[in-house]
């Protein structure tokens, strides 16, 4: 195990000085992958910060629980234990029938209400569901409407399903658009794996003669097209971070036109880490395949 550390640090160290002895192909290499992974990477925050402005234009959704009329205090109490205990809520509030026509005089109905001999409103529960996943509404719909004293559920759904439906339209076009790149960026690295083959053929040959293995030759390679991606993953974020930076006033003074308070985010450290390994597996995935492509050539 020990032979096998030294072995892959000897190789990185040997990556690490082929990239700083050239520079300028080193930079324009990490220019090429990290713009390319930026438009992917800023795609997915954008869709991101969208739904999140999306909640808070529109607020959350929930879903209305009216009690029927002659609804008993059990009927009632049972109902708030059931919505007290459920893990797919992410809270509740009740409104009595007493508060919900306190709230209707305040609106400016008073004069009306004040002929009723009895008060017309019953018992409610305002729900709001966790997540925004249609199929859980329509559950906790059907659910909350078999409960024993729920007279009507009322939800309305259709801006969930369409915020939903367009999210996942953004979230499949990012993924088609990172796979297109992905591949780009995978047929430069082969390229330039190539090309650092190519200089190095006499070191190669002379290697072999002197009983090296392919492992042991091809090691230096993986760890140069890795770092290489890696680099061109800090530059995405550094992209990515500039862009965030660059449009946080402008959206936030978009937000305040609507009512919302918001702050345009970048990525955080689950993101950040899967954008440079991301960029770190396209390096290797495309070194590996031109280095074995090019050293069974030269074998044959």
């Amino acid at each position: 195990m020990m032979n096998w550390f030294y072995l892959h640090g000897r190789a990185f160290m040997q990556a690490l000085q082929r990239l700083a002895s050239q520079p300028l192909g080193t930079l324009l290499s990490a220019l090429v992958v990290g713009i390319a992974l930026s438009l992917p990477a800023a795609g997915y925050l954008l869709i991101d910060n969208v739904a999140s402005l999306a909640r808070g234009v529109s607020g959350a959704p929930e879903i209305s629980v009216f009690m029927a009329q002659d609804a008993s205090a059990e009927d009632i109490a049972a109902a708030e234990k059931r919505l007290r205990g459920d893990a797919q809520l992410a809270g509740y509030r009740h409104v009595t029938k007493d508060e919900a026509l306190r709230q209707l005089e305040k609106s400016g109905l008073g004069d009306v209400l004040g002929g009723l001999t009895a008060n017309p409103l019953p018992d409610a529960f305002i729900v709001t569901p966790r997540g925004e996943d249609p199929a859980v509404y329509d559950g906790l719909y059907a659910r909350f409407a078999a409960w024993p004293g729920v007279a009507h559920v009322q939800l309305d759904s259709a801006w969930v399903k369409r915020l939903h439906a367009l999210l996942g339209l953004g979230r499949s076009a990012v993924l088609l658009l990172a796979g297109l790149l992905g591949f780009a960026l995978v047929i430069v690295t082969f390229n330039t794996i190539r090309l650092q083959i190519l200089t190095q053929r006499h070191e190669i040959d002379v290697s072999r003669l002197l009983g090296a293995t392919d492992p042991f030759i091809r090691r230096p390679f993986y760890w140069f097209g890795s770092l290489q991606g890696l680099l061109g993953g800090c530059v995405a974020l550094a992209t990515v971070w500039a862009t965030v930076q660059a449009l946080g006033r402008p959206v936030a003074s978009l937000a305040e036109t609507y009512g919302a308070v918001f702050a345009l985010t970048g990525p955080g450290p689950l993101e950040s880490a899967a954008i440079l390994g991301f960029a770190a597996f396209l390096g290797w995935f495309g070194s590996a395949i031109s280095v074995r492509r090019h050293l069974a050539e030269r074998l044959t």
